[in-house]
């Protein structure tokens, strides 16, 4: 198990659920000795350039700026070093991407992946799909989810 958890990405989204990941990968790589990836990945915006009722809708990607970038960079940094014990090695990368695309990438020098989910089903779920399961589906490194209700048994852990 040592080796497993020798170099874990964690794909934050900046939700309770990614927190309680981030818990759990701190967790398993400090015992194993193992660092932290934490990646942020922005998605490009996708807004509607001209709508009619009889024109074709078009889709215009617009690319966030160096300042959204380096605010997301900082604000990830310090949730970080806020929530890692100082003995867990850790890094913060944001980059700007599709999530999943970004998370496969991101997965190719990693050893293991620990992200949350929120657990989504029926309608909710197949009109907006989910990160993880494609990401479960696809990675080349085994992947461990954390579901939401683990996030709100940490949550409530920490106010006792």
């Amino acid at each position: 198990m040592s080796r497993l958890f020798r170099t874990v990405l964690v794909p934050y989204d900046f939700s309770a659920h990614a927190t309680a990941a981030l818990r759990v990968a701190a967790t398993l790589a400090g015992a194993a000795k193992g660092r932290l990836l934490v990646l942020h990945a922005i998605s490009p915006v996708q807004p509607f350039v001209g709508v009619s009722p009889v024109a074709p809708v078009e889709w215009m990607p617009v690319f966030p700026g160096p300042d959204l970038i380096r605010h997301e960079r900082k604000r990830l940094e310090s949730l970080v070093r806020r929530t890692v014990p100082r003995r867990v090695k850790a890094t913060s990368r944001v980059v700007v991407g599709d999530p999943y695309q970004a998370i496969l990438d991101a997965a190719r020098g990693a050893t293991a992946i620990v992200m949350g989910t929120l657990g989504r089903t029926g309608l909710p779920h197949l009109l907006l799909g989910s990160v993880a399961e494609k990401v479960v589906r696809h990675a080349a490194v085994p992947v461990l989810t954390v579901p939401a209700r683990a996030a709100r048994k940490v949550a409530g852990r920490r106010r006792s």
